[in-house]
């Protein structure tokens, strides 16, 4: 009878408490792998393609650790994607608030994955073997329940806490963290179409998904991490995988090669701007604040308001879609004040004309542009005449 309570208390293992929270910590970290490599770059992506032996364990161990139903992530996730921020968007904080996101992501998730149209519209390509159908969807509570009796069977009454831990790092850190403060708060590298932000540039907590600006402007990137200072720990795993011959990466961020410098913008300038528009438009902002800086004692004599020199410090160089309606007459008042800036800002929204005109002709679209270096050369200003240098030089 003693020999079954001490058990009962302390469970097989008979670890201490630093033991049994290293565990813990494993398993969740196994858990966002499962989630960021399978979840979300391999089915909702398609970022990478994965043996079956890796693809089947990461099925077994969402089923045992979440009681997670692949298409119901995946279609959830590429409807975020296809509606971001709209009303339609399944979890925006800038439709449901960012409190409601971050307390209550998991009850969002629930309520779409019982829309209908939601999983007949974007759940395809999904698993639909035997095992999903007959054990991983149908009895999806089975595996937490296991889970359950696992951890109470190794640590006995502290495996409750264990088990509770794993039940809750999911919602919290992928329905919660990533879809509410990964657009809310963070930094930019890209002017991605939504307001999607990087939390760290060190995504080893939540496996890489820190990382949520770089995705949103790569989706189908299977490597979250652009800048050198930044690390995606789910590509090291990647890396690792593709190693053992256990996955194979079919496409990473692009990255703009520059050459000689062109006489002209041509038909080639042309295309190294659509397929490398984010990282050009990053260095064009670069470009803006630089020249923002120059301006900004003349600004500040004309205009000793703080708040307006602030406001267009952080959304000068922005899209106009993406400024809030409360700061554009505050935009608008720093424009009239700096020739500079103006050109600057009317000259931006040209060149994303480019690649957003779907009436021009190629052949068109590349005079236009031959006409944006030339006007950009001739404007005086240092910061447009070297983006239009860099721009003549670079290939696609």
């Amino acid at each position: 009878m003693t020999s079954l309570v001490d058990w009962a208390a302390i469970g097989l293992l008979r670890w201490g408490a630093w033991q049994i929270v290293l565990f813990t910590l494993v398993m969740t970290h196994i858990t966002m792998l499962s989630v960021t490599i399978f979840l979300h770059r391999h089915q909702a992506h398609r970022a990478l393609d994965l043996h079956p032996l890796a693809a089947h364990f990461f099925r077994f161990w969402l089923w045992l650790t979440t009681g997670q139903v692949t298409k119901e992530w995946a279609s959830i996730h590429r409807k975020h994607h296809a509606k971001c921020e709209q009303p339609e968007d399944p979890h925006s904080p800038h439709v449901y608030g960012i409190k409601t996101v971050l307390l209550q992501g998991y009850e969002l998730y629930r309520k779409e994955a019982a829309n209908k149209d939601t999983m007949l519209r974007y759940g395809h390509g999904t698993p639909n073997d035997w095992i999903e159908r007959n054990l991983y969807t149908r009895f999806s509570w089975a595996g937490i329940t296991l889970m359950l009796l696992i951890d109470l069977a190794l640590f006995g009454a502290a495996g409750l806490t264990v088990w509770a831990v794993q039940m809750v790092w999911t919602p919290v850190m992928a329905a919660g963290i990533v879809n509410g403060a990964a657009h809310y708060w963070g930094y930019r590298n890209f002017e991605a179409p939504d307001a999607s932000t990087n939390i760290s540039p060190w995504g080893i907590l939540i496996a890489g998904e820190e990382l949520h600006n770089n995705h949103h402007t790569y989706p189908t990137s299977a490597k979250l991490s652009v800048k050198s200072y930044e690390f995606d720990i789910g590509w090291a795993y990647i890396s690792l995988l593709q190693r053992l011959g256990l996955a194979k990466v079919k496409k990473t961020p692009p990255r703009l090669a520059l050459g000689a410098v062109r006489p002209v913008a041509d038909e080639q300038t042309l295309e190294a701007l659509i397929q490398n528009r984010f990282e050009l438009m990053a260095g064009y902002a670069k470009g803006m604040r630089q020249a923002f800086s120059a301006e900004v004692a003349a600004l500040q004599a004309r205009h000793p308001d703080t708040a307006l020199i602030k406001a267009a410090k952080s959304w000068l160089h922005r899209d106009a879609e993406q400024v809030p309606a409360a700061v554009a007459a505050q935009l608008a008042v720093v424009r009239a004040a700096s020739p500079v800036l103006d050109k600057m800002v009317l000259m931006r929204e040209e060149l994303r004309q480019l690649w957003l005109n779907r009436s021009h002709t190629r052949e068109q679209l590349t005079a236009d542009l031959q006409a944006w270096c030339q006007r950009a050369e001739a404007s005086g200003i240092a910061a447009l005449q070297e983006f239009s240098l860099k721009l003549r030089a670079a290939h696609a």
